[in-house]
């Protein structure tokens, strides 16, 4: 049995996994780079070791510092928790070849899987739906330009290996087929060390539905449902439901037996999650399976009564499921916000810097996975996520009102951050609706972004609310009451140059 885990990651992933490593009576290892000396995983794990300079490629992604920690420690198994070497197959084989338990999939896995021209002919073997494309990586322009017209427009261009919308082009029309091949091979080399590509059709109006798989040493394979992934921007996820808003129960089942078939076409061991786009008429298709846990995790943890950390160290530990397809259900509904030092009026641009104050939401359905505290330097050399707000409601408008009342609450200060921005995603009308695309952020930018701008230190929705009380009340005064108000209402300048008047 695993006594000791290294969690090879950061943040507040690492920060997730040895909250359940300590639930199982199991000692932590936290690891950190020079830029993460002060970080909350460091201070909360029971024993911290240095493994390299701030760039991830000389800390978190060195897999022989991570090796030796592993053993100076005495750690008997490693959790890769996700990103950096979540998903690298050399650093699986190597954990093995150490003696070392990863608290994941096995190499083989990884590998089919972590290549997406090999993981959709897998598919289309195992009879899981696959959106129609190359069957292998594109080799020339002229071979590029002949397929497509085979495919039809529109088409995405996409890098083979890796993920995070890295190596990605969508083409409309063949005069951009060339720039989009170019640029999608740059890209795809210098993020993943790999510049293979390949071309698939493009579904226009997309959903991003995933399915949680668990699978263990014994032949047991089951799914804990599907999250609704559709709110992205640059291809990344924001916020993730479930239920997903749009399956009916029929196409929640089929979509489940395709996740378990996917998962067992490949041998897997372990959480995975096997993606699916999804059109308008429900129709699916493969997207990929990524080989570890996901950033949305929570959600599922909390409409499924799961924890989905602890079933992993329980199959790496050669234990066979004790969960039971048929004893599962979706109970409520849970939706995560994922908070970001960021900049949402400049394109997104991560914004590390200093948190001079923080304030986390409390109360019934409410749970926050996060990384920082009052004082701490947010690095400029990771990703810029900081924490997950995670709300449950017995249906989704209740899941709806309490996650608006929770970012209402949420306050963080010293660092730009997207918490204004989460909001009015929740308050916009085709969020509401339900019926919403990857689209979603381009079709509804203006309103999420351009309708007004609002720095860290206005809290938008109570300076609204008293301004307008303002707008009341100055109406009627004269001009001596108007100067008086002005005075007496602390807030004035700031709402002057927020709605710049």
């Amino acid at each position: 049995m695993i006594k000791k885990v290294l969690v090879a990651n950061r943040g507040e992933i690492a920060v997730r996994i040895i909250r359940s490593c300590r639930e199982m009576d199991i000692s932590t290892v936290a690891v950190y780079s020079d830029a993460d000396r002060s970080a909350l995983h460091v201070l909360y794990a029971d024993e911290a070791w240095h493994i390299g300079p701030s760039p991830s490629t000389e800390s978190y992604l060195n897999i022989e510092n991570i090796i030796r920690t592993a053993h100076l420690s005495g750690a008997d198994a490693i959790h890769p928790g996700y990103g950096f070497l979540s998903e690298n197959p050399d650093f699986s084989a190597r954990c093995r070849e150490e003696g070392i338990i990863f608290i994941g999939p096995s190499p083989n896995a990884i590998s089919m899987m972590g290549d997406k021209i090999t993981a959709r002919t897998t598919m289309t073997e195992a009879g899981v739906p696959v959106v129609p494309g190359t069957k292998d990586k594109i080799e020339s322009e002229e071979e590029a330009l002949k397929l497509i017209g085979e495919i039809g427009l529109p088409v995405m261009i996409k890098a083979s290996a890796g993920g995070g919308g890295k190596g990605m082009r969508l083409v409309t029309s063949d005069k951009d087929v060339t720039t989009a091949l170019r640029g999608a091979r740059s890209e795809a080399g210098t993020a993943f060390g790999d510049d293979s590509i390949f071309i698939e059709k493009y579904i226009e109006a997309p959903h991003h539905i995933e399915f949680q798989i668990l699978a263990d040493s014994h032949g047991n394979v089951i799914h804990l449902f599907e999250r609704e992934c559709s709110v992205q921007r640059r291809h990344q996820k924001i916020i993730e439901e479930t239920p997903s808003p749009i399956l009916t129960p029929e196409r929640r089942l089929q979509m489940g037996e395709a996740a378990i078939a996917a998962a067992k076409a490949v041998d897997y061991q372990g959480a995975g999650t096997i993606e699916f786009i999804v059109d308008q008429d429900l129709n699916y298709y493969f997207l990929e399976m990524n080989t570890r846990l996901q950033v949305e995790h929570p959600i599922t943890e909390r409409v499924v009564g799961v924890d989905l950390v602890k079933e992993q160290i329980h199959i790496a530990n050669g234990k066979p499921l004790q969960l039971r397809q048929e004893d599962l259900k979706q109970q409520g509904h849970a939706i995560e916000c994922r908070v970001y030092a960021e900049d949402p009026d400049n394109n997104f641009m991560p914004a590390p810097g200093k948190v001079t104050h923080i304030d986390i939401p409390y109360g019934v359905g409410v749970r926050v996975d996060g990384s920082i505290y009052e004082g701490f330097e947010i690095p400029l050399y990771y990703d810029p996520l900081i924490a997950k707000l995670i709300v449950w409601g017995k249906d989704r408008m209740e899941a709806l009102e309490r996650s608006r009342r929770a970012l209402q609450e949420f306050k963080i200060t010293g660092v730009k951050n997207n918490l204004r921005f989460l909001e009015r995603i929740l308050h916009a009308k085709d969020f509401v609706g339900g019926n919403y695309t990857t689209h979603f952020v381009e079709e509804n930018k203006e309103f999420l972004v351009n309708e007004f701008s609002c720095d860290n230190h206005c809290e938008d929705i109570v300076i609204i609310t008293a301004f307008m009380e303002y707008l009341r009340k100055i109406h009627k005064a004269s001009p001596k009451e108007m100067t008086a108000l002005k005075n007496n209402w602390k807030d004035y300048s700031r709402v002057r140059s927020v709605f710049k008047l």
